[in-house]
């Protein structure tokens, strides 16, 4: 059930939804409240994404459910999924004893979501791609801790095969975590990632002892071995490269996924690419010139 609206400001605030939404969620309340049948498809939407760990790999699962909530709503609908799905999450954590700013930083994620939508889209709301990738957070699955974020998940098949090849014999589907990189927060030095890093080898291991992590991964732009060419070696770019072992090379270019990064929009036109920051000029003069971007995969053990 969704909280009323006198207590709706305070949840929204928790999660890091941006001021400039709040009163216009609490102002729409009434058209999900109101309507049984939307109620109805609330509820449904927030157990998927409760449960989220089946629908994890389907990219178009509560997204396309979400789209069909009235017109009315906007492009809102997916907050109210997420706040209502909050205390299942919240028993979760309590049940592991995640400690409390880990679970608010984790959950903010939904605030930083929206922020995204906003800079992208010009317009309050939460899209429905990330709606797939909130359910992480939703159902258990993802934590945040300092500057990373990590993942439970189980070993892809080609990273367990690299993994393999270099000496130590790990099997697809065992429990693994993957690394991501959050936006607005800040730089990705060295010494933010190896405070993360040590807070999460105690994290996993006083919350989740039943699971033995053999690897780390991270599959992103940010490991695309291009960066070496265009980057100096001290960039906090290249140091993070430099703490992952090989994976697997992707030959299919993601031109688009460096260019939503880092301006906030996968279609822009490569024309038009600012080149505001060395990063915007690496990244857009690179296209220009007709090279591509690929999305990088490696690894390293995961010492307890």
């Amino acid at each position: 059930m969704l909280p009323d609206a006198d207590d709706l400001p305070d949840l929204l605030l928790d999660l890091a939804v941006p001021h400039e939404d709040i009163n216009e969620v609490v102002a729409l309340r009434r058209t999900v409240t109101a309507d049984p049948g939307v109620r109805r498809l609330l509820e449904e939407c927030a157990e998927d994404a409760t449960g989220g760990v089946r629908e994890v790999d389907d990219p178009d699962g509560l997204g396309a459910r979400a789209a069909e909530a009235p017109a009315a709503l906007g492009e809102y609908f997916l907050v109210y999924v997420f706040v209502t799905a909050l205390p299942h999450v919240r028993a979760l954590h309590r049940a592991r004893e995640i400690p409390d700013d880990v679970s608010r930083h984790t959950l903010a994620d939904l605030g930083r979501g929206m922020a995204l939508h906003r800079r992208r889209y010009g317009r309050g709301g939460l899209a429905p791609r990330h709606a797939h990738w909130l359910t992480r957070h939703f159902c258990g699955r993802l934590y945040q801790l300092g500057r990373l974020q990590y993942e439970r998940t189980g070993l892809g098949d080609r990273t367990a095969r690299a993994v393999t090849a270099a000496g130590t014999a790990v099997t697809a589907g065992e429990p693994c975590l993957d690394l991501h990189i959050p936006d607005f927060h800040g730089p990705l030095s060295p010494a933010a990632c190896d405070r993360s890093l040590d807070r999460a080898r105690k994290f996993f291991a006083r919350h989740f002892p039943e699971e033995t992590h053999a690897v780390a991964a991270c599959h992103s732009w940010l490991l695309d071995p291009q960066l070496r060419q265009h980057l100096p070696a001290d960039s906090n770019i290249v140091r993070f490269q430099e703490r992952f072992r090989p994976g697997w090379e992707d030959p299919e270019s993601a031109d688009t996924t460096p260019v939503g990064f880092v301006f906030g929009d996968p279609d822009l036109p490569v024309r038009d690419l600012p080149r505001r920051t060395s990063v915007e000029r690496m990244v857009g003069d690179h296209l220009r010139a007709g090279g591509h971007w690929y999305v990088g995969h490696g690894w390293f053990p995961w010492e307890h």
